[in-house]
């Protein structure tokens, strides 16, 4: 077999139309070039509908991620006695506050921070009932009334909480509490019937920043006063939630002052003669009426109620058979007895029954007619 001549044998290589190749190369580039066109027409399409037809939607939106309105809560007007003596004040308390929304593993950190600062099921149960009532990324109240310790063993763990931050506020203090509770009543936690109340007279947004609204006897009374207006701050944030600067503020309006009619002395050396005893005083001015003292014991510290009182304290008052939560001076249904003899003589010198110098032999006990039983 001839070697040479078989591998020397020529290919036959199939036949190939160059021209149709490089037609079809031309085609398919064209398709791409107009699918890339067509892309980035709709991508420009997209940026002018974003950069220039809804600019200012989108620039609002940005700026609600970005610019925040924080409430400034008012400070609480103050209430005195009629000669200038303080009866109840605000003290400067510090709480940790947090923003729920920023918050990663909210259960989580709850169940933290019950070891760090002290958290407690009254306080988680709080803070649930007003982030139900609250607004969105608004920091909310969890832990009130730190302690020096409370606060420095949050200081070295709170770089792992940074929706969390400790903050001053102001809380309600009664100087004389069992002695005057009756007449001050007490402010207390806003309740799903506060604020369906507040919305309905149009005066929620006064509230926004405070959980506290009086609740009873002056301080509820007196409220629209006492509370003052709310003011805002509008402040730029980071993608954590923390202020970075302000841009404009709007400072709140205190409440006003109120000066009472009632002696605070006079208050006090009653309440000291009816100690350990159920019973009411009332001491009015003959001049003008007024009211100098009001007496109702056994009373009660309406300090207890600043902060939500404890179910176990509530439960004690409530269980007193002496009743100390039960106003005896307003609240207490009693015969007229001998206040209402001057309306009878003023009504017997009218009829001219009597006359201003009739005088009357009062042997101490009435006997009814044709009847020996007597009436003392």
């Amino acid at each position: 077999m001839n070697l040479k001549k078989f591998f020397n044998t020529p290919t036959h290589e199939p036949f190939r139309d160059k021209k149709a190749e490089r037609n079809l190369f031309a085609r398919r580039t064209l398709v791409a070039f107009l699918g890339i066109l067509l892309l980035t027409g709709v991508l420009f399409t997209n940026i002018y509908q974003l950069q220039i037809v809804n600019f200012d939607t989108y620039q609002t939106r940005s700026n609600g991620n970005r610019i925040k309105l924080l409430p400034l809560p008012p400070t609480r007007g103050l209430i005195y006695d009629r000669y200038g003596k303080l009866l109840a004040e605000n003290l400067t308390f510090f709480g940790l506050y947090i923003v729920p929304e920023k918050t990663e593993n909210l259960d989580r950190t709850l169940d933290e921070l019950r070891y760090i600062v002290g958290l407690t099921d009254n306080d988680i149960e709080n803070f649930k009932k007003e982030r139900r009532r609250g607004t969105r990324y608004t920091p909310i109240l969890l832990k009130p009334n730190l302690t020096e310790e409370q606060i420095s063993r949050f200081a070295v763990n709170g770089y792992q909480y940074p929706s969390l931050e400790v903050r001053p506020y102001f809380k309600r203090h009664y100087l004389y509490g069992e002695t005057m509770a009756h007449i001050l009543g007490y402010v207390g936690k806003m309740n799903d019937k506060d604020v369906e109340r507040l919305k309905r007279e149009d005066k929620f947004a006064n509230y926004a920043g405070t959980n506290d609204i009086g609740k009873l006897g002056i301080e509820r009374y007196y409220e629209d006063i006492l509370q003052g207006t709310t003011g805002f701050e509008e402040v730029e944030i980071n993608n954590r939630g923390k202020v970075i600067r302000t841009l404009r503020s709007r400072p709140a309006v205190a409440g006003k002052s109120i000066h009472l009619t009632i002696d605070l002395a006079l208050q006090r050396y009653i309440t000291e003669l009816l100690s350990g005893l159920k019973g009411a005083v009332v001491v009015l001015d003959p001049k003008d009426s007024s009211v100098l003292a009001m007496v109702s014991t056994p009373s009660y510290d309406n300090n207890l109620f600043v902060d939500g009182i404890s179910s176990e304290d509530y439960k004690r008052l409530l269980n007193d058979l002496a009743r100390p939560l039960y106003s005896r001076a307003t609240q207490g249904a009693y015969p007229p007895a001998s206040t209402v003899k001057p309306f009878i003589a003023v009504a017997a010198q009218t009829e001219n029954v009597i006359t201003p110098n009739t005088t009357i032999f009062d042997p101490g006990y009435w006997v009814l007619p044709n009847s020996t039983k007597t009436f003392s």
